[in-house]
């Protein structure tokens, strides 16, 4: 039987990498004509190096507006705060600086804008809802009409999706939004920037970016341009995440990794399916405060057990791609995260025992828990997996 499938091409537009980020900025505002400029930053940038004042050197007279409070895993109330100000200012373009919760703010705050989003309760109307069983429901809205420019510190690759996550710190819950055209128009990637960021979230959002390679690799429905994307993601982050470890100043290893978190979000544009290890990830930090990428150096190694004996193939692709082909996956990753000195177990991100079961009923929640190599069955599966993580 023949292979079939579609894929369907991001909305980016551009990719700039490898060179400084004032000067990608400089182009990027004359190319597309931006004059109403709000910049959402990261806050620890704005307070400790110059770059937000290089950015506004750049943006001169087309600066309207600053937002740099935005929380980690990008809470609804500071989302809809930055979009009025936005709002309010006529934007005409969201520039970010930062990581993964600004990207995920930027793109929150584009379709507030569009939909007319004033109060945290009415992004419930654009929210996408997962029932236990397993049944989605996306609801249709405006996409935006003011683009994004984002430039990225950290590896977690959401500036190449359309899929934000934003937290109901109400109920506790990361929640996803999602339209097509959501997607930030252009991403600058700039290695010597990322000098700044702090080394446990580098080498962390590092290992989220390895987790979308992995789980596209070991995907229910793997499509080919993923599968060759994945595979050298793994290659990139594999490398540049132990030389960064190695030497803080290596610019190339940085430059690899940066290319390594893009490549390993080509399959979410093909609509390949991830697994668990993103699911109860999203689960932990919404519900127990853990930061994205230390969801993914805990749980990946677990999940993918857990997943061997339906698709022992796919995870041997994932050794060999990290330079292990004759070791378990589940192996090779966990000892890339001992070498890289970040958190293995539940216990060291201060998650508690009595928070399990709680956390294992919400993952059922997660559309990705239904997508999982290995069916899983209810939250005693999921509660396995906490188990042997802890």
């Amino acid at each position: 039987m023949l292979r079939s499938g579609i894929y369907s091409y991001p909305q980016t537009q551009r990719i700039i990498y490898g060179t400084p980020f004032a000067q990608a900025l400089a182009k990027e505002l004359d190319t597309v004509g931006a004059q109403r400029v709000y910049l959402l930053a990261s806050g620890s940038l704005s307070r400790q190096t110059d770059a937000v004042q290089q950015v506004l050197q750049v943006l001169g007279s087309r600066s309207v507006g600053v937002f740099d409070a935005m929380p980690a895993h990008t809470p609804r109330y500071a989302v809809v705060q930055a979009a009025q100000q936005a709002t309010l200012a006529q934007a005409d373009l969201i520039l970010t600086l930062g990581g993964g919760s600004i990207t995920d703010a930027a793109k929150m705050v584009t379709l507030c804008m569009s939909n007319g989003i004033e109060t945290t309760d009415e992004l419930d109307r654009l929210a996408t809802r997962v029932h236990a069983d397993g049944r989605v429901e996306r609801p249709e809205f405006l996409p935006p009409q003011v683009p994004c420019t984002v430039i990225s510190t950290t590896l977690s690759a959401g500036e190449f999706s359309a899929l934000a996550g934003c937290t109901d710190t109400v109920r506790g819950m990361k929640e996803n939004f999602l339209n097509p055209q959501a997607s930030p128009r252009s991403v600058i990637l700039d290695p010597a920037l990322t000098l700044h960021t702090p080394e446990w979230l580098w080498l962390s959002t590092g290992i989220r970016a390895l987790d979308h390679a992995v789980e596209d690799l070991c995907s229910i429905n793997t499509q080919p341009i993923s599968e060759a994307t994945s595979f050298e993601a793994l290659r990139l982050l594999g490398r540049g995440l132990r030389a960064v470890k190695k030497d803080p100043s290596d610019l190339q290893g940085r430059l690899d990794c940066q290319l390594g978190a893009w490549m390993s979000i080509i399959g979410s544009s093909a609509g390949v399916h991830k697994g668990a290890s993103h699911g109860i990830g999203h689960i932990l930090g919404g519900t127990a405060g853990v930061p994205h990428g230390y969801t993914s150096c805990v749980m990946l190694p677990h999940v993918l057990r857990f997943n061997q004996s339906v698709n022992a193939a796919q995870q041997q692709r994932v050794s060999e791609a990290l330079g292990f082909p004759n070791q378990p996956a589940c192996e090779v990753v966990a000892e890339l995260v001992a070498e890289l000195g970040l958190p293995s177990t539940l216990r060291q991100v201060d998650v508690r025992k009595d928070m399990l079961d709680e956390i294992a009923q919400k993952s059922m929640h997660d559309r990705l828990i239904h997508t999982n190599p290995r069916k899983i069955h209810g939250p005693e599966d999921i509660r396995r997996i906490l188990d042997a993580a802890f």
